[in-house]
């Protein structure tokens, strides 16, 4: 079932808003794209304005920049470690923007929104030890 992103039924003040016409299909949203481990899978999505987003299925590596040196480079995922969006992403492997993930060269952040750029970009975090 779609999301409606229109306006809301009723006011600021509590009041109620009366419809001056009903919902338009600009307005409807998407499910959203839940970006898995495992060999990369896209789907390129048209949206307003005839533009396109990549959506990205499944990833297997990312694009982790070394805070220290500034370089960056295209590294294994591991695993999924924390994801502050949704508790439940955490036991599923869900990667979002913000998800703590494990490569082979340490902790790293995810810093694209893997479901709409269709790329998965990182920045690498300190191990607390």
């Amino acid at each position: 079932m779609p999301l409606w992103q229109g306006k809301s039924k009723r006011y600021h003040s509590g009041a109620r808003r009366r419809s001056s016409r009903k919902h338009r299909k600009f307005e409807r949203g998407s499910q959203a794209t839940e970006t898995i481990m495992g060999a990369k899978k896209l789907r390129i999505r048209r949206v307003l304005g005839g533009n396109s987003k990549l959506r990205l299925l499944a990833i297997s590596h990312a694009n982790v920049t070394d805070r220290a040196t500034g370089k960056s480079e295209k590294i294994k995922i591991i695993q999924v470690l924390k994801n502050p969006a949704n508790v439940d992403f955490d036991r599923r492997g869900i990667i979002t923007k913000g998800t703590i993930i494990e490569t082979e060269k340490g902790k790293a952040m995810v810093t694209s929104r893997p479901g709409q750029n269709g790329v998965v970009d990182a920045i690498s975090v300190k191990d607390d030890k």
